[in-house]
């Protein structure tokens, strides 16, 4: 990277979602990622279903840096995903934030 450009931190979250009421879920799940995609920082976001575990869903998103993401975190896009998904999951979902280290940072 060249020096006088300032080094990029990536922030990866991954939640981990068990429906009670898959269908449901998924909807609601499909809106958060056309949503959050639009949300300032945001790199992208995928919406994984488990081949294991039926009803298992995973959402990694990546952005721009630790800021962003908490940003989005107290964002309406992010409060209204959680309220929708009351009463359609088994269990609070498993949210974790990684570190995402550049190609740069690997050599």
């Amino acid at each position: 990277m060249p020096p006088d450009l300032p080094e990029l931190e990536i922030a990866i979250v991954t939640m981990r979602f068990d429906g009670a009421d898959p269908g449901s879920l998924v909807a609601v799940l499909s809106k958060y990622v056309v949503l959050t995609r639009m949300q300032p920082g945001c790199r992208n976001v995928d919406l994984c279903a488990s081949v294991t575990m039926p009803g298992r869903y995973l959402l990694i998103e990546k952005w721009d840096s630790a800021d962003a993401q908490r940003a989005h975190f107290d964002s309406a896009v992010m409060v209204e995903m959680a309220t929708a998904c009351a009463g359609i999951l088994t269990h609070a979902p498993d949210i974790d934030l990684w570190d995402g280290p550049s190609a740069h940072d690997l050599a």
